[in-house]
């Protein structure tokens, strides 16, 4: 599924009606049919329906969707919010459509008249504004927007909530909070934005036929799912051994923070790593010991180097602390340029002073930042980087050279030639710590194990989130008491779903 912004939704439609020989009144025939399905399944035939439309595209699908409905025998009015010398293109052709099937058609241009003719409406079906917002919306739609967001009845828009802007880096001014949002074709960046993703409530991506060629036209933003992962996971082969499947090093944990190394040695196994090794102050073994067993341990010197020679992959910074050896650790691990690296949390902290480093690595250098993390390396404020977090993830790993995995309620992917992807698993049970300690860990098998670090930090990703999703779904926990250690311990369900 790709996810795309205005301005790449436009050249898909291009491409498909001038390249594709698909005309324009088909596509919106296709988009208002669908949706119009999906609100037989979703509405009883007994619900009042008012259907919004504006001109444009948005306006156009409402005409359509007006249509099925009436046939069905919905009880269905339209207004129009817009004058008549406004409806233009294929969406004059299906207003003509609907005006020919005798369905009448409402001029309504004031917020007054609005009011009154909502008046007794359960549903309302938001086609006004398309995916063309940017800024400040004029009245009398500003005031209409309030009015239809104070209704009890509930709001279903069509592509994308009237108001809201489609690309990261917009404030929003006003837009229609909707129940459920019926996506046309292909997710817009907004979908997965912090400060933008309520506003769409519910929602579901409603295909149209664009041929799949039109998408080579715009750049490659798309979501990773279950399809995905078992693809490109690795199958295990009869005859492979410990070492055949890495040997990774877990480096951190200072003396107060023993459970984040526990954690992250724990998932790695747990994930399939052959052999993990714990670098860790000494006091702190006989802990973590005590919780992964499986693990073999290294006492950290205060001399800030270690080894890497042997291992697969290294994951440095849980729990180790901000201090000037801490520090020295991190710098030396990345001055060892053959090794796969993971930083997170601490580890991030020091970076901040090393990043002219990262481009010297002539192995993969992976970043696990939550916003807070990527403001501080970026020099940023974190609401900066919530408003356009494609963009600032993209700048970065490019800049840098680097693997990002930029983490939140929407997990973006960024590759260092840009490549993106977008993980949409997990809930509001991983907002606690040790979760992304989890996550290192998983990460660090997968790394080791696959030939592609972008498919590992899919998966590892996806996988993690899909733990915490099971974990929910069969009741075992809820979102309040899922701890880091359930994610681990749901791994297992996870693999035996993919199996």
């Amino acid at each position: 599924m790709y996810i795309v912004t205005a301005e790449d939704m436009y050249e898909i439609d291009r491409f498909a009606i001038d390249q594709g020989g698909i005309d324009g009144t088909i596509l919106m025939e296709n988009a208002g049919q669908a949706i119009a399905k999906e609100m037989m399944i979703a509405e009883e035939k007994s619900c009042h329906m008012a259907i919004l439309v504006g001109s444009g595209n948005n306006g156009g699908d409402g005409f359509v969707i007006a249509r099925y409905l009436k046939n069905e025998g919905y009880p269905v009015k339209v207004l129009q919010l817009v004058p008549n010398e406004k409806i233009k293109g294929d969406a004059a052709y299906h207003k003509q459509l609907l005006i020919h099937q005798k369905v009448p058609i409402q001029e309504v241009l004031t917020t007054d008249k609005l009011l009154e003719c909502l008046v007794n409406v359960d549903i309302v079906i938001d086609a006004i504004l398309g995916i063309g917002v940017t800024g400040e919306i004029r009245e009398p739609l500003r005031g209409m927007i309030s009015i239809i967001n104070e209704q009890n009845a509930r709001i279903y828009s069509v592509d994308i909530p009237s108001g809201l802007p489609a690309n990261e880096n917009h404030t929003i001014d006003i837009a229609i909070k909707a129940d459920r949002t019926y996506i046309v074709e292909a997710p817009k960046q907004s979908l997965f934005l912090e400060n933008t993703a309520p506003y769409y409530g519910e929602w579901k991506v409603i295909p149209i036929g664009i041929p799949i060629e039109a998408y080579g036209m715009i750049p490659k933003v798309r979501s990773w799912n279950l399809k995905d992962v078992k693809v490109s996971f690795p199958k295990r082969a009869t005859f492979s051994h410990k070492g055949s499947h890495g040997k990774g090093l877990v480096i951190g944990g200072q003396e107060l923070m023993p459970g984040s190394v526990a954690l992250s040695s724990r998932a790695a196994l747990k994930a399939g790593a052959g052999l993990v090794t714990v670098a860790t102050m000494e006091r702190n073994i006989p802990v973590i010991a005590n919780y992964c067993m499986e693990a073999m341990y290294q006492n950290l010197s205060n001399f800030g180097h270690i080894d890497l020679a042997g291992f697969d992959g290294v994951a440095i910074g849980m729990g180790m602390g901000r201090n000037r050896t801490a520090k020295t650790f991190v710098e030396d691990v990345l001055a060892q340029e053959d090794v796969p690296v993971i930083i997170d949390a601490d580890g991030l902290y020091h970076l901040k002073e090393l990043l002219g480093m990262l481009q010297e690595r002539r192995s993969p250098t992976i970043l696990t930042p939550h916003y807070g993390e990527m403001a501080m390396l970026t020099n940023q404020e974190i609401e900066t980087i919530k408003k356009a977090p494609f963009t600032m993830a993209k700048e970065f790993a490019q800049e840098h050279q680097v693997y990002l995995i930029l983490k939140g309620k929407y997990t973006i992917i960024t590759a260092p030639d840009g490549t993106q992807m977008v993980n949409a698993t997990g809930n509001a049970g991983l907002a606690k710590g040790g979760t992304g300690d989890v996550l290192s860990g998983i990460l660090l098998a997968f790394i080791m194990q696959h030939e592609s670090v972008l498919e590992a930090m899919n998966n590892a990703c996806f996988i993690h989130g899909m733990s915490a999703d099971l974990r929910i779904e069969s009741g075992q926990n809820t979102v309040i008491d899922l701890l880091a250690s359930d994610v681990i311990d749901g791994l297992t369900n996870v693999f035996r779903t993919m199996s």
